[in-house]
């Protein structure tokens, strides 16, 4: 087999290739770790990676195709932001592991990110060794560590009422400029289009809630939502303090009624994760918040979450 590969940027007659990619070898990994299937319902659920990316302003995909058959043999979504840049899923054809595709893939959006002279951000597991040492020998530096925690939401939805919960409800568009400035309090970063996007909401699979400030005055928090086969899970977001983290993590939630969605816990947090455990979440693995550059000063309870990929 060929060793040689060319990197080119994503085009619309990769999307089928890019979904069976992206099934595969994500499936394959985590039924050799283990032991369970991801995508069970197969590469035309995963055909969403190629369209959330490729609808959202700033974000695109490139491509590693063998020389010899022209097969895509690997792929990876990258999002330009006002303040930074994210890297999106990475996938490599199981059958090419080991050629260096990863590292090209990487190295192509590392060069995008230092011509645009800004942080390069991303989440990976902290259970998959081969892609954190791929990631650590380039110069990332985790800066914050969260916990999976799955949730199996009762059909009647959780019975409870949180302090905060009066104050949330569902976001508009005019709470946007909130939001942005939220965010950029929080974590020093700004990204208006992801969330004008989750809100418009065009694929009918997002949901974002707000949480006023006591005062009626500011945003204390926002958070989203997805809910389509390839993915259910809470995220992104920010909020000021774990009052409204679990409010809004709460009403996220009951919108997943009989489903199991999982959140992006910061594992710093006692009392968000306390909460999640008083709802029998249950952990299901470790991932690193990692930056390339100047990392972010993070105040307040963050959410990441893999689409878009942020941080």
């Amino acid at each position: 087999m060929s060793t040689s590969f060319s990197i080119r940027k994503m085009q619309p007659e990769d999307r089928q290739a890019v979904a069976g990619l992206i099934c595969l070898s994500t499936s394959v990994w985590y039924e050799v770790h283990f032991g369970t299937r991801r995508f069970t319902g197969g590469p035309q659920t995963t055909e969403l990676y190629y369209d959330v990316y490729h609808a959202l302003p700033g974000s695109s995909g490139i491509v590693a195709v063998d020389s010899y058959s022209g097969i895509v043999a690997g792929s990876c979504f990258l999002h330009v932001r006002p303040t930074h840049v994210s890297l999106g899923i990475m996938n490599v054809h199981p059958s090419y592991a080991g050629r260096g595709i990863a590292s090209a893939l990487l190295k192509n959006i590392i060069d995008t990110a230092e011509q645009l002279n800004k942080p390069l951000h991303l989440v990976s597991s902290a259970m998959n060794l081969d892609s954190f040492s791929l990631y650590n020998r380039k110069g990332f530096i985790p800066f914050c560590i969260y916990q999976d925690m799955k949730f199996q939401v009762p059909d009647g939805a959780y019975q409870k009422q949180l302090p905060a919960s009066p104050r949330v409800r569902k976001a508009t568009l005019t709470d946007l400029p909130g939001i942005v400035e939220l965010e950029r309090d929080l974590t020093g970063l700004e990204r208006p289009d992801d969330y004008r996007h989750f809100i418009e909401n065009p694929e009918g699979i997002w949901s974002v809630t707000v949480c006023d400030s006591v005062d009626g005055n500011a945003l204390d928090g926002v958070l989203c939502s997805v809910c389509h086969p390839a993915t259910n899970m809470i995220g992104p977001g920010c909020t000021r303090n774990a009052g409204a983290a679990e409010a809004l993590l709460l009403a996220q939630l009951n919108q997943n009624p009989g489903r199991t969605p999982v959140a992006l816990v910061p594992c710093s947090s006692l009392e968000l994760r306390n909460f999640a455990y008083s709802l029998d979440a249950q952990n299901t693995e470790i991932h690193v918040a990692q930056c390339r550059g100047t990392a972010p000063v993070l105040k307040g309870l963050t959410f990441p979450t893999f689409l878009p990929e942020t941080f």
